[in-house]
């Protein structure tokens, strides 16, 4: 009897032991597997390689796939994975290159391991559905606006980008000021969409420049910027060629830049003594840009290095509470003057040694200080220099700043520009700052991004006849846009244009 008893006893410890080795190999199994062990193929597991956006992961198999295979690819702030070759020579599509060198621009080949982070924090979280927008083409078209004639993406970029991958620069110009192009690409090295002015016989020499700075300049701008012709119907030229044409013309070179030609001098905007439509420009560039976040600025503000990879990583960060708030938001960059001969600032910290040196100055400080005094912006310039990029400030456009022209990231929902309003007549933007007052905006301040205007500080200038139109604007401001804002927007109070 007690020999049983011993063997039963036996028995249920062996049970018990085995019952303890299937559940320790049972709770070790996923953590061999992602140590290395690969239980379906018998190989190395596969790396993994991660979107910086945390938009999307590709499994590489390291036995089969190259570097090349697999490689991490850097344009406009936007890093993507490709899983075949890059065949440079033909249109791409689905965000690839079309008709160009992808390596002259990409940069060198690179991979990124990305490690599996927690879904719920804030670096896994998918740009792409953050953004949430709609890819736009560009093809080519023509169409009438108002009583002006557009070539809307007359002479389009040849790089094709996602809606969420980057942000386009929107601008605009007349012919003479085309020499901003390349100082400004190199330093945004994203998509740009610029609106030409270019009535009468100024449209040649503008589609002359075009032609110059993509076959004469940097083969960024082939590549990274679209642009669009809008001229007055009363001021139509004598030929309007197809865009293909315009395109796949080729130029000599040795003739310089039209706009330096002494020939080109006498423009015919100011023969026949024409405004400039500055807001049109505005408006048309900033509705044709491919992406959805965008910044609607001067061609001679320059932006600081690297600022839209920087502004979408703290978009998907999404880790600041002022970018929760319900309310509707723009992000303002800081503006400043450098001297004729000083080269514009690459980062923050030789801002400010500029700044303490006199060599660089708040913009317009000699023409109206009122129209570019940002909230903060001693605080500002005294914050030391940080990585990547946040919210410095949450300001409004009341108070002491009710008469504040900020240039700022936003989107097409955004109020557009007054298209009755010229350059001419100043206060251009001072009618979009009432609607995004009373609309309760939220002016969210970037700490370590800004604009630089082109070298040259600016001072003010007695001009009699620009005076005249200007009064004559402040007036038709008055009486007849501002009753208008008031019925269309509503009121609140300490908004004002």
């Amino acid at each position: 009897m007690i020999v049983m008893t011993r063997r039963n006893w036996a028995l249920r410890l062996s049970i018990v032991l085995n019952i303890c080795v299937l559940l320790y190999v049972c709770a070790h199994f996923g953590s061999w597997q992602e140590e290395g062990t690969n239980w379906d193929t018998g190989g190395v597991a596969a790396p993994l390689v991660q979107n910086v956006f945390g938009s999307e992961s590709i499994q590489i198999n390291s036995s089969a796939k190259t570097a090349q295979e697999a490689r991490a690819t850097r344009v406009m702030g936007i890093e993507r994975y490709e899983k075949k070759n890059i065949d440079t020579s033909t249109a791409g599509s689905e965000g690839g290159i079309k008709g160009v060198d992808a390596t002259k621009i990409l940069g060198k080949d690179d991979t990124i391991e990305g490690q599996v982070n927690d879904p719920l924090s804030p670096s896994s979280l998918n740009l792409k559905d953050i953004v949430a927008c709609t890819d736009k083409s560009q093809e080519p078209r023509k169409m009438q606006r108002g009583d002006y004639w557009v070539l809307y993406n007359y002479v389009p970029m040849t790089i094709s980008v996602k809606c969420w991958e980057t942000l386009t620069y929107t601008t605009h110009a007349d012919y003479t000021f085309l020499d901003n192009v390349e100082p400004l690409l190199e330093r945004w090295r994203a998509p740009v969409s610029i609106a030409m002015h270019a009535p009468g016989y100024d449209f040649q020499t503008t589609v002359d420049s075009i032609k110059y700075l993509r076959n004469c300049g940097s083969e960024l701008v082939s590549q990274l910027v679209t642009f669009h012709v809008y001229f007055s119907s009363k001021h139509v030229p004598n030929v309007v060629p197809p865009s293909k044409e315009v395109v796949n013309d080729s130029y000599n070179c040795t003739l310089g830049p039209p706009w330096a030609n002494p020939q080109n001098k006498k423009m015919y905007k100011v023969e026949k003594n024409l405004l400039y439509p500055v807001n049109v420009g505005r408006n048309i560039a900033r509705e044709t840009a491919v992406t959805h976040y965008l910044l609607a600025s001067d061609i001679e503000l320059y932006p600081s290095p690297e600022l839209p990879s920087k502004f979408l990583e703290m978009i998907r960060r999404r880790d600041q509470p002022a970018l929760l708030t319900p309310n509707p938001k723009v992000f303002v960059l800081s503006i400043f003057e450098v001297d004729e001969k000083s080269l514009p600032p690459k980062n923050k910290t030789a801002l400010q040694k500029m700044l303490k040196s006199g060599s660089a100055i708040p913009f317009h400080k000699k023409v109206c200080s009122a129209c570019h005094n940002i909230p903060k912006s001693k605080e500002w310039q005294d914050a030391p220099e940080t990585d990547g990029l946040h919210i410095f400030h949450a300001g409004k456009r009341t108070g002491t700043f009710v008469h504040w022209e900020p240039i700022f990231i936003g989107t097409n929902s955004d109020p557009s520009y007054d298209e009755r309003l010229s350059w001419e007549g100043k206060s251009d933007k001072m009618t979009q700052g009432y609607e995004l007052c009373v609309l309760d905006y939220d002016f969210l301040i970037l700490d370590n991004a800004f604009l630089v205007h082109r070298p040259g500080i600016k001072s003010h200038k007695k001009d009699q006849k620009r005076d005249m139109i200007t009064a004559k604007t402040n007036h038709f401001i008055k009486k007849i846009i501002v009753p208008e804002l008031k019925v269309m927007f509503g009121k609140r109070t300490g908004c004002a244009v």
